[in-house]
């Protein structure tokens, strides 16, 4: 039987990126020839270089010189530099486009700058070398950096006229079955995939490639890269397989970074140096949408919830392990103002030993934007696991299905939320915790099993000795010195909360720093309860616990009184018509 010659596909470099493979072959196929590479598209490449070894350059230069690197004719354009032929290094190749280029067109002087108008200059160029016969017809590639600038999402309506035909005139090539039958492509690069015109986007026939963050073999390749030259030992104190494991979630441009300020400043990078540098450069990469936290306590600083304790103590214990397939996706904690979530939260991470991320407000007032700025952290959130996510007041955070006046921005983040909560895939290396007192106000959708699937309800301390421990343990937070037998009778009738007791401690110390004592006695506590004033919003706090009950996923998370309300005959339907009553009443 005779052996099937090799395509195309066969004969692409071994060393190629996976984006690079899928590219060549939406191209051999014939399917497409305008593509929208999107992601981390700012960052660096590896590419063999002769006689051995390999460099880096940057995406427009690999795709000039090795995805397009035999074409006759490469062009890039953005709107700051115009359209210009690109070659790379290769002086001869530049010197031979140039020739074609002035023959057709002119001294590149007289090329004009606006984008409309370099367009249609395009389409002339494009127009001649689909008449030209084969043996004359020239291979041409066009790359658009920045492409959102040039074709940017909007309404149809508040597209401005320009900006409209250059959506046309890009679908046009991309439809155009002539040009997908000869050696031209048209590749538009953008770092956020919303900014880009959703008509183009959306299109069969554009192909839209993911450029990802680099995995731990090529963060290993480039560490060894860029310390050739350089003793590591004397860079810092990690090998370059430990730098490769803790630089998860690192671009090879921000490792540059590290290893550039290590060798100049002439500071060895330790253990909390590379910790402080990462998180900083991340949270600028996500633009202070995220912020990077390194919990320093443990869930046994946690008072009371003892079941909820055993169970996070159980699955810290699991993933830690690597043992991700009993982890579950993600938790909902809920319960009323002031009981601890955030905090439970942090020290669940902090027993792992894994980074905390807390999603800040990732909205914004403009078109895209608000979709774009989750698409960047949720990027970021794929290559830097474990981590725990923490949203809190999830319920206002995460939306709904539904559209709510604002384009429909609202519904899109949910749904991005929801696919990426619900992706198994990273089950264990990205945990979900939804904080908030309204869970009710949550969408179910969210709320399910493989999304945040255990429901932790939080509750105030009810019993004396409860009480005492929780004000040892806001002391030992805060770092206040309590004498011993200092804490007082506290009736639980007070219902005070974990939030109460931290500030009725602060308020005791700042007593002993104005008298130049650093120890909390007996009276200085009786006198900072006695001048505290809780919250009187009493029938809000009960709907937020009742909420938290009827959320809850695990009997024995609940408190004694509970589980006796909810084993009673039609115990969950009373309570949720308790609920339901108390809502119309604070909705009045």
């Amino acid at each position: 039987m005779a052996q099937t010659p090799p395509g195309p596909l066969d004969r692409l470099p071994e060393w190629y990126p996976a984006w690079a493979r899928e590219l060549a072959g939406l191209y051999f196929s014939g399917t497409t020839c305008l593509f929208v590479l999107h992601g981390n598209v700012h960052d660096l490449f590896r590419y063999p270089v002769e006689g051995g070894g390999y460099a880096y350059c940057n995406l427009s230069e690999f795709l000039t010189t090795q995805v397009f690197g035999n074409w006759d004719i490469v062009l890039g354009h953005d709107l700051s530099r115009g359209l210009r032929p690109q070659a790379g290094s290769d002086s001869a190749r530049l010197s031979k486009m140039m020739q074609t280029l002035t023959a057709r067109w002119g001294e590149p002087r007289s090329w004009p700058a606006e984008p409309d108008r370099v367009l249609t200059l395009l389409d002339n160029l494009i127009e001649r070398s689909l008449v030209d016969s084969p043996a004359d017809r020239k291979s041409m590639a066009v790359i658009f950096e920045y492409a959102q600038y040039l074709v940017p999402e909007g309404d149809l309506g508040s597209l401005a006229r320009g900006h409209a035909s250059r959506v046309v005139r890009m679908l046009r090539w991309a439809q155009n079955p002539h040009i997908k039958r000869v050696n031209m492509a048209f590749c538009l690069i953008a770092d956020r995939l919303t900014e880009v015109s959703d008509r183009l986007v959306q299109s069969s026939h554009v192909a839209v490639i993911e450029i990802p963050l680099p995995d731990r073999e090529e963060r290993r390749s480039f560490c060894e890269w860029a310390t050739r030259d350089e003793d590591v030992s004397k860079l810092t104190e990690f090998s370059l397989d430990e730098l490769a494991d803790l630089s998860n979630g690192l671009t090879l441009v921000n490792l540059n970074v590290l290893l550039s300020q290590a060798a100049h400043t002439e500071r060895r990078i330790d253990g909390r140096r590379f910790r402080e540098l990462k998180k900083g450069i991340i949270e600028r990469e996500c633009q202070g949408l995220v912020e990077f936290l390194e919990p320093t306590h443990r869930l046994d600083l946690v008072v009371g919830h003892s079941e909820a304790k055993k169970r996070l103590e159980e699955d810290a214990l699991w993933i830690s392990r690597g043992q991700l397939d009993a982890a579950p996706m993600g938790y909902l904690i809920c319960g009323p103002v002031g009981t601890g979530k955030t905090f439970l939260a942090e020290c669940y991470a902090g027993s792992i030993g894994i980074p905390c991320a807390v999603l800040k407000n990732f909205r914004s007032k403009y078109v895209g934007e608000t979709e774009g700025n989750l698409q960047k952290v949720l990027s970021v959130l794929r290559w830097l696991g474990p981590v725990v996510v923490i949203i809190d007041e999830a319920d206002a955070a995460l939306g709904t299905r539904q559209a709510e006046g604002d384009s429909g921005t609202s519904a899109r983040v949910f749904s991005m939320i929801a696919r990426q909560m619900g992706d198994t895939h990273y089950r264990g290396k990205i945990i979900w915790m939804l904080l908030t007192s309204r869970p009710e106000l949550l969408p179910i959708d969210l709320k399910r099993q493989g999304r945040a699937e255990v429901h932790i309800p939080l509750f105030y301390p009810i019993e004396e000795e409860e009480i005492r421990s929780m004000f040892e343990v806001m002391a030992r937070k805060n770092k206040v010195a309590l004498a011993e037998g200092a804490v007082p009778p506290v009736s639980p009738e007070r219902r005070l909360t974990g939030a109460d007791i931290e500030s009725i401690v602060l308020g005791a110390k700042r007593r002993t720093r104005g008298e130049g004592r650093n120890e909390l006695t007996s009276a200085d506590l009786e006198f900072a309860l006695g001048e505290f004033i809780p919250s009187s919003q009493g029938l809000q706090k009960e709907l937020q616990e009742i909420a938290a009950v009827l959320e809850c996923t695990q009997v024995s998370f609940l408190p004694q009184h509970w589980r006796e309300k909810v084993a009673e005959p039609d115990g969950r339907a009373r309570l949720q018509e308790r609920m339901t009553a108390m809502r119309q009443i604070l909705e009045e």
